[in-house]
């Protein structure tokens, strides 16, 4: 029985997160669009953007932000680390390194329907 219910909690927080608007959510989570970056420039937070390690871009939240990110068309999770800003297209939530898309299945289709979750 328990794995039955763990399951369904599973498919009720998909489904849960897949009706959130990208304009919806907390500062803590959300769901929405997103797109992978693979520059060489550094970032909003000073470092040098490396496209092979796990890192964001997110519009607001504190850098070094731990996020797991799943893709919703799959169910592919990664975590990881805000130090950037963006992404600045309207129904992106999130610009992901091409190590995180990569994870997740993302990279040949170029964006993804994600949800995001503040981990640490």
């Amino acid at each position: 029985m328990k794995k039955i219910t763990r399951s369904i909690t599973a498919a009720a927080a998909i489904a849960a997160c897949s009706t959130i608007l990208p304009s919806e959510g907390t500062a803590a989570n959300g769901c929405g669009g997103a797109s992978w970056y693979a520059l060489n420039s550094k970032t909003a937070s000073g470092e040098r953007m490396n496209p092979s390690r796990m890192t964001a871009a997110h519009r607001s939240l504190k850098f070094g932000t731990q996020l797991k990110v799943t893709n919703s068309r799959n169910g592919k999770s990664v975590v990881v680390r805000v130090n950037d800003r963006g992404p600045f297209i309207r129904g992106r939530v999130l610009d992901l390194s091409k190590a995180a898309a990569q994870n997740i299945g993302m990279i040949s289709s170029g964006t993804a329907k994600i949800c995001y979750e503040v981990i640490g």
